[in-house]
């Protein structure tokens, strides 16, 4: 399946995310829908009227939409309005995935505040891409260790470093939201924003606290509790998870 975007930023890794998360706050802005202002379920807002995902640990079926035109997010099959789900995030064409389905609806995850936010989107396909990724990623945040599957086989499997105990990194489901790579570099540069935040941390370096892989100079990290909840990882992890599509669910566990 074939559905990556990536977003092309200045060199400087997770600080330029930050930097890049804060100087693009206009994604966060409201829109009119005839007499309503709705929300964009994006990185930079909370969506206290979204439900929660029910089932944080389920490996899903791999299903992936994407809107190429905004899509109303529903509280509810045919329930009120509470956000938009924009066709792009961070630059990358938006891929979310589908927890659970009903005829003529289809509930997703989304990349808002709070952690598991979900919502429902209409199922008509006029507008709507569907794609199936045969990816899934885990993080065991105890042991240290992230395994990315493809097909239901081990692709790899790292030590890696995950959230200090202050900040850890939130226990859930999520996906991969971005991909986010500086003009000219490797994938030891790659930056993979997540559908998740911190559960401590209302914001980092200017930007909405966003939970993402990257790499880090230090191999001496890898293995400890460090991290203020972004998940760094080894170079080649970054080299595979540069293969998996956007969309793809993240299972993070004790």
């Amino acid at each position: 399946m074939s559905h990556r975007g990536s977003r092309r930023m200045p060199r400087g890794g997770i600080l330029v995310v930050a930097a890049l998360l804060a100087l693009t706050t206009g994604s966060a802005s409201s829109f009119a829908t005839g007499m309503t202002s709705l929300a964009q379920a994006t990185t930079y807002t909370r969506l206290e009227e979204a439900p929660l995902d029910t089932a944080p640990f389920s490996a899903g079926s791999g299903v992936v939409v994407h809107p190429v035109a905004s899509r109303v997010v529903h509280a509810w099959p045919g329930g009120p309005p509470v956000a938009e789900l924009p066709s792009l995030q961070l630059g990358n064409p938006t891929w979310v995935p589908v927890v659970e389905t009903t005829p003529g609806w289809i509930r997703v995850l989304l990349p808002s505040r709070p952690n598991r936010a979900t919502g429902w989107i209409s199922g008509d396909r006029g507008d709507l891409q569907i794609a199936r990724t045969p990816y899934l990623i885990t993080v065991e945040t105890s042991a240290r260790r992230l395994t990315v599957f493809e097909s239901g086989r081990t692709a790899g499997q790292w030590t890696v470093a995950v959230g200090a105990p202050k900040t850890p990194t939130p226990l859930g489901r999520t996906f991969l939201l971005a991909s986010l790579l500086p003009s000219g570099k490797d994938a030891g540069d790659l930056v993979m924003p997540t559908g998740a935040h911190s559960a401590t941390l209302d914001s980092y370096g200017g930007g909405p606290g966003t939970v993402a892989f990257h790499g880090w100079p230090d191999t001496s990290v890898f293995g400890k509790a460090v991290s203020h909840g972004c998940v760094r990882v080894p170079d080649d992890a970054l080299h595979t998870l540069s293969r998996v599509p956007l969309g793809t669910l993240v299972i993070i566990t004790r």
